[in-house]
């Protein structure tokens, strides 16, 4: 399922305008991005809940000459699947 899917799908579901759902789709994706970026986590019961993690630094190797590099560590966004969703899905 893609955006406009989605978007589609909300819309029959509530009698909302597909532009007033497509405004609060990119409206909740937009306050988790910024709660991402301050280092927030966003728990939405029931769903899951959306984090950030440090992923440590460690060694690669350049595929095309072998030689090893070294991989800084950074900030990656992460999801956890609350138990409904756990249960919905399996």
């Amino acid at each position: 399922m893609n955006k406009a899917e989605l978007v589609e799908e909300v819309s029959q579901d509530t009698g909302l305008t597909k532009k007033d759902v497509n405004n609060v789709v990119d409206a909740m994706t937009s306050a988790i991005t910024d709660a991402l970026a301050k280092g927030e986590k966003v728990t939405l019961v029931g769903f899951g809940t959306f984090l950030v993690q440090r992923r440590k630094a460690r060694q690669g190797v350049n595929p095309q000459t072998g030689a090893k590099i070294n991989i800084p560590s950074k900030d990656v966004p992460k999801f956890r699947p609350g138990s409904a969703l756990k249960e919905a899905v399996g």
